[in-house]
């Protein structure tokens, strides 16, 4: 079995970033980032970099939990390094967004 690395950022009052990943030999063999909103208590996902369809892809949901998937065409490695980077960089404009009622897309 791998090494499993997770953790919880606090970005703002009322929004975080969960991260997630195993590696098996030194690759990432799974992975998850999420940037979650709590809205009335409940923490909502808005933002999800993963590869639980066995390809790597970021899903992006709405108030009411509807969700896009846009597949990415990187590795696990590259692709957990991007979600990363995107919601430290993004998360201010994904959270409004996402508050706003905001299309997702």
């Amino acid at each position: 079995m791998g090494k499993t690395v997770e953790f919880v950022v606090i970005l703002d009052h009322g929004v975080r970033k969960r991260h997630h990943h195993v590696t098996n030999r030194g690759r990432v063999v799974y992975f998850a980032v999420q940037l979650e909103v709590n809205v009335k208590g409940d923490w909502k996902p808005v933002v999800r970099y993963d590869c639980s369809h066995r390809f790597s892809h970021r899903d992006k949901y709405d108030i009411k939990e509807n969700k896009t998937k846009m597949p990415l065409d990187l590795s696990f490695e590259s692709a957990l390094t991007f979600g990363e980077w995107d919601i430290d960089e993004n998360w201010s404009k994904y959270k409004e967004e996402f508050l706003k009622g905001v299309p997702h897309g």
